[in-house]
């Protein structure tokens, strides 16, 4: 007898299941939700950076129409706790973060107050009605100016301003800055940024019958939020359940905590009705938080053949008025530990310092941290070919980690390990795809003609998938860095899968259904995901650090080839032969090489929820839960192009063609972009094989 064809659906371009229902407008948002008895929140936010708090009247606002109820910082003290970071780097001074501002303000949109009423509308017109008498202090949003003397200190036990210090290295810079031709300085800036999602954050606390509470929110970590808002409300997990719906994205913005979280559901509890808090565009840019801010200074130690001998990187990280619940890893261990980027820098020297300043609090944000440790790599390589007349691309090369230094411990040090990578061979595709020689010619001729066109490289690689769980513990990481994943198969022989981590926009929908498909060996329709629901999904870290395929999809992978190892074991059982004599592809357990006519996925389904020809020993039922802590992180890789014309008199910039060529392993379900973008994906060849 012939066996089937394996099925397979990863690696294929597949249309997202998950998108029809966006494209023709059915998503559900928080916003979209409403429930009997609803009430409305609405936050009074401070319009000074620094501030101590004189007096707050709430009198107006309680007697103003549809009102239940208005309370102050004063009111909610010792009531709701305060705001924890759950990265705090060892050695880390942090300041203390009340829900609503007590007796002093830090920055503007910070919570003052806030109105409970019977409509949005009402809300926001009793919040006018709030007097505030403010003493007005100095203030500082430089992270420069903050650390110098005299400058206005935030808090107490910050002196200086200064959170965090952070030190790493390897190697021996001052021997190398002793050896090079020159010392090349140079100062850049990562400036603040504003994540705007297409949807702001709403809220939608309602208490149940049976004392329980259920949270929508746009979370893209349920389970970590579940776990922060029942240690600050002082409510027990097991009766708060939180609810993600569709996230009209997330960018990192929507995976930390903030008061309004915290706030809705104790008024919740406290009033024993639904709230909604909902927040506009202007109080967005306000209150959540915002991204990268920082400045580094570097001195690079060259010589003038190009090749680099040692890099030393001083990082001012700015994160706004509080640490936020990652704050303290972004400009430390995120950035400055991958300060070298692809390149083979021995002689390192990184310190680091986490200021605070009188802005909204700063946090991740794409990537957080780890585009800013490109960023240094990448502006150092371009200064020093700018310094010397060298080609840039040429630069790039000469100090490239070369394939057999893989796995490479970046300057020896003791943090980062990447695990692959082909950085010359991207870097050959890219300037084929680009026509690299041809277009730097032409580049030069225009010039002479007076107009501007240039040519941008940049070559990346990145840590992704934050684990494993004993390691993150080493740097003060209040997470583990396991993702868990069930995968659960009815009688039918259709399969659900639980899945921690959450989408915000990614197809997890999709790519989960195609891991699972293809070693389940059935077909993607019947496949059923599951996220953003912490009563039904059994546990999560959820959707941060490109960690959901890496971590999350491993986990499914794992899950199901246990489905499928006792699946084996029953059909062997009803087939009357060895477990090693059965073989299974394309939904059929089959005994190769005789007549035996083969049982289908669903029969062995059924069989397992029967029981009565079930191996001595196995238990009924195929459902698998697992927990996948991985051993590393994996480190993708890649080089970028940009073909630019300049405009001289406007300054605008015109994108005349863009190349990128991304070594990311197994692509799970790749596309080809339109228009002016070329991708190229370029794997090791253990991996799969090149697709263009």
């Amino acid at each position: 007898m012939t066996e089937p064809a394996a099925i397979k659906y990863v690696g294929q371009p597949l249309r997202r299941r998950e998108d029809f229902k966006f494209i023709t407008g059915k998503g559900r948002y928080t916003d979209d939700m409403k429930a009997p008895g609803m009430l409305h929140m609405a936050v009074l936010r401070s319009p000074h950076a620094h501030a101590v708090i004189k007096h707050i009247d709430l009198s107006a606002a309680q007697a103003s129409p549809g009102v239940r109820l208005v309370l102050s910082g004063a009111d909610l003290a010792g009531k709701i706790g305060s705001i924890v970071p759950n990265w705090i780097i060892p050695g880390t001074k942090v300041p203390d973060r009340p829900v609503v501002a007590i007796d002093r303000v830090r920055f503007v949109g910070e919570c003052v107050a806030l109105v409970v009423a019977e409509t949005q509308a009402m809300a926001h017109d009793a919040i006018g009605l709030i007097d505030v008498n403010y003493e007005i202090l100095p203030a500082v949003v430089d992270e420069e100016t903050a650390i110098k003397p005299g400058a206005p200190q935030l808090h107490d036990n910050v002196a200086n301003n200064v959170t965090t210090l952070y030190k790493i290295g390897g190697g021996n810079y001052t021997k190398a800055a002793s050896e090079a031709d020159q010392l090349i300085n140079l100062r850049i800036v990562n400036n603040r940024l504003i994540p705007t999602c297409l949807e702001t954050r709403s809220i939608l606390a309602e208490p149940n019958i049976d004392g329980t509470l259920t949270l929508n929110m746009q979370s893209q970590v349920p389970h970590m939020h579940r776990r922060w808002i029942a240690d600050a409300v002082g409510i027990s997990e097991h009766q708060l359940r939180i609810v993600a719906p569709d996230i009209g994205g997330g960018f990192g913005a929507k995976m930390h905590l903030y008061p309004e979280e915290l706030l809705c559901p104790y008024l919740a509890r406290k009033l024993g009705v639904p709230i909604k808090w909902w927040e506009s565009r202007s109080e967005s840019h306000q209150s959540t938080n915002h991204g990268r801010a920082h400045v580094e200074n570097l001195e690079i130690a060259v010589r003038n053949d190009g090749k680099i001998l040692g890099l030393k990187v001083e990082t001012l990280g700015n994160v706004g008025a509080y640490l936020s619940n990652m704050a303290t890893g972004g400009p430390t261990v995120n950035t400055v530990n991958f300060g070298t980027g692809a390149y083979k820098i021995e002689n390192y020297e990184a310190f680091s310092r986490v200021v605070v300043t009188n802005t909204v609090p700063v946090d991740a944000y794409r990537g957080y941290g780890r585009p800013e440790g490109g960023y240094i790599a990448e502006r150092a390589i371009d200064a020093v070919a700018r310094h010397l007349n060298l080609d840039q691309v040429e630069v790039r090369r000469r100090n490239f980690i070369q394939s057999g230094d893989f796995p490479y411990r970046p300057y020896n040090g003791p943090a980062v390990i990447y695990d692959s990578g082909n950085y010359e061979g991207c870097l050959a595709k890219a300037m084929e795809a680009f026509k690299y020689e041809a277009r730097s010619g032409e580049r030069d001729a225009l010039r002479a003609k007076g107009r501007y066109r240039g040519i941008g490289v940049a070559a990346y690689t990145h840590m992704c998938g934050m684990a494993p769980s004993r390691r993150l513990s080493l740097i003060g990481f209040n997470r583990g860095g396991w993702e868990s994943a069930r995968v659960s198969i009815d009688s039918s022989g259709r399969a659900t899968i639980f899945s921690g981590s959450m989408s915000q926009g990614h197809g997890h929908n999709t790519s989960l259904a195609q891991i699972a498909a293809d070693i389940l060996q059935i077909p993607m329709e019947n496949i059923d995901i599951v996220q953003g629901d912490t009563r039904q999904v059994q546990a999560g870290h959820g959707t941060f650090n490109s960690r959901s395929m890496a971590v999350g999809g491993s986990s499914v992978h794992v899950s199901s080839q246990r489905i499928v190892a006792k699946a084996k074991k029953i059909a062997a059982s009803m087939l009357e032969v060895d477990e090693k004599d059965v073989s299974y592809r394309a939904g059929k357990f089959s005994i190769p090489g005789t007549d035996v006519s083969p049982l289908s996925f669903r029969d062995v389904a059924r069989m397992a929820y029967v029981g009565s020809k079930l191996p001595d020993g196995l238990e009924p039922g195929l459902d698998e839960t697992v927990f996948y802590d991985p051993t590393g992180m994996g480190s993708p890789s890649g080089i970028h192009m940009a073909y630019v014309e300049v405009d001289p008199e406007t300054g605008i910039v015109d994108i005349l063609d863009y190349v990128a060529v991304d070594d990311v392993g197994t692509i799970i379900n790749p596309f080809s972009p339109p228009g002016k973008f070329t991708a190229v994906w370029c794997r090791e060849s253990r991996r799969l094989s090149t697709k263009k």
